[in-house]
């Protein structure tokens, strides 16, 4: 059966042309559509019906004039019964069936109208196909507010140039290290803030294109006729949940004193410079107040970060929005300050570490009490860094600027814990007795943590003593801070203990659930107790300056800044 006529139709080309018409054309060549075959739901001209029918001989074929067309759903073939369409779906089974299946292999089985589950699946695409509008909208947003504070963190950071360059005409000549070693901290500084937001930007700029495409396709599949289409669709909302739309950059700021007669000095970040007059008396105390960073007088908590480790055992920073993170088992990771997870390490110990440190590689170290080792997580691979002698077991850790270990250790009854500095696999140092040939440590279950003071001290928190040690250069005990300035109703209890850009002593007090903060000469300057702690437990400063915290109890870190 052969029709002669040819099916026309008009397109509107724009709000200002006039009406212009076209050709619908055949789905197998390009010659002006004929007929229509309602069971394939195929628009056919003249000579390609017979391909058609061929191409498909096991199916049966309505045709029809293309005006006469009807829309109808295209059921898939019965694999069992050739001929027959499936026009039900076996739950048992979850396969297309047709109605022979119903008296054969799928006997007794719940069958579902195909037609009722393609209204559902359809109804569920519908739905995602609105929340993938929603974030592609949200992600070019996202992607244009990253573009402006591009703009503005390149102005601010070429402010910054500008202004070291114009400090340099206050300073000598002799100095001029100094300064090129300033530019290129601002110029590191700009360079991983400007990359860490065009990383991100480009994250949502491939994610809206990525769901433009899903877009396009789901609303192919909304419009399509054929089962297959529909049933094979795969949600793919979960993959952008997760996704932000802005990433936390911090601009630091430059500080100098620049005063003619006494020291000159600038600060940027953890970059400090200065100098000093030496045929000028000693500063007075308004001019020391300008080289020093004021402790808040409230603190503010920055963020919180669950990290699942209950109960929490230590953390140390890395970068400036990072930090690894440990508890009671053998699973370390590495957690930004939104939350996620960047990586995982499952440590060799029997137990878990006893204490986690990095290098000055930025190499992540754990001490193994069971193993008696210091190992080092290097390349994807966790290898052994150093092997403590028989009968001593690793406690606290600290990287020092040096690229120095240090290692508090213990013996196996922990009854005798002393700390030794190692270059590489070898001790070169041990911090043991006083002057007068005593013990220093009072030893315990709980053990040392240590940290190195940019001063050279090296600063102890021996908790079984419920006191902090500071021991100096030539190993003689400088002072102990056994928590009374601070006093509180429970027995000061310091764990983990970390150092600051201006020498200060910061301990965390877990039985009074504060903060101490000394000068590094001993003397009590604040408690903080003002934000919340719960039992602190590990102690780490990134490289903005700001405290992490653990809650040995809760797992929760907090981000603390309190220094301005």
């Amino acid at each position: 059966m052969y029709f002669d006529f040819i099916v026309t139709g008009e397109l509107k080309m724009d709000s200002s042309s006039t009406w212009a018409q076209f050709v619908i054309t055949c789905e197998l060549c390009e010659n002006p559509t004929q007929l229509f075959c309602n069971d394939c739901q195929v628009s056919l001209c003249g000579s390609c019906i017979y391909k058609h029918v061929e191409s498909l001989k096991s199916q049966t074929h309505d045709m029809v004039s293309f005006t006469d067309r009807e829309e109808r759903l295209v059921f898939p073939l019965c694999a069992s019964h050739p001929k027959q369409r499936c026009e039900g779906q076996c739950q048992h089974c979850n396969v297309p069936v047709c109605f022979k299946c119903l008296t054969s292999d799928h006997s007794g089985h719940t069958v579902v109208d195909m037609t009722d589950i393609i209204k559902q699946s359809k109804e569920i695409i519908e739905k995602e196909t609105g929340e993938i509008e929603t974030f592609m909208s949200k992600f070019a947003q996202g992607e244009s507010k990253l573009d402006q504070r591009i703009s503005k963190l390149r102005e601010k950071f070429e402010n910054l140039e500008r202004e070291g360059e114009n400090l340099r005409k206050t300073w000598h000549e002799e100095v001029d290290n100094i300064f090129n070693m300033l530019q290129s901290t601002i110029k590191t500084m700009k360079d991983k803030r400007l990359n860490a937001l065009k990383s991100h930007q480009s994250l949502l700029k491939n994610s809206g294109t990525k769901t433009a495409l899903i877009l396009k396709e789901n609303k192919n599949i909304l419009n399509s006729n054929k089962v297959s289409d529909v049933t094979s669709y795969k949600s793919q909302v979960k993959e952008f949940m997760d996704i932000h739309t802005d990433v936390d950059v911090t601009i630091p700021s430059l500080k100098s004193h620049t005063v003619k007669g006494s020291d000159l000095s600038l600060e940027l970040a953890d970059y400090k410079a200065t100098l000093r007059q030496t045929s000028l008396s000693n500063p007075t105390d308004e001019e020391s107040f300008l080289f020093v960073r004021q402790i808040l007088e409230n603190v503010e908590v920055i963020a919180s970060i669950p990290s699942e480790m209950k109960p929490f055992g230590s953390l140390i920073c890395v970068e400036t929005d990072e930090a690894w993170v440990c508890g009671s088992d053998k699973t370390l990771k590495r957690v930004d300050i939104h939350g996620s997870v960047k990586e995982m390490v499952t440590a060799t110990c029997e137990t878990f570490p006893n204490d986690i440190s990095v290098t000055k590689e930025g190499e992540l170290i754990y001490s193994d009490a069971n193993s008696r080792t210091i190992n080092i997580f290097r390349e994807g691979r966790i290898e052994t860094l150093i092997t403590l002698p028989e009968g001593w077991h690793p406690w606290g850790l600290c990287c020092t600027r040096s690229g120095d270990i240090l290692v508090s250790m213990c013996t196996r009854d922990q009854s005798h814990y002393k700390i030794v500095r190692f270059h590489g696999q070898t001790a070169i140092k041990e911090i043991d007795k006083d002057e007068h040939e005593q013990q220093i440590f009072r030893g315990g279950k709980i053990g040392v943590n240590i940290e190195e003071n940019s001063n050279g001290d090296i600063c102890a928190s021996d908790s079984d003593a419920n006191t902090v040690i500071v021991v100096d250069k030539t190993e003689r005990v400088r002072f102990r801070y056994d928590g009374t300035p601070a006093w509180r109703n429970r027995q000061f209890q310091p764990m983990h203990i970390v150092t600051d850009s201006q020498s200060q002593i910061i301990i965390n007090d877990i039985n009074n659930d504060c903060l101490h903060i000394l000068d590094q000469d001993g003397q009590f300057l604040k408690c903080v107790d003002n934000c919340g702690l719960e039992r602190p437990c590990g102690l780490s400063l990134d490289s903005e300056g700001r405290l992490w915290v653990g809650s040995y109890h809760t797992g929760v870190v907090k981000v603390i800044k309190y220094m301005e």
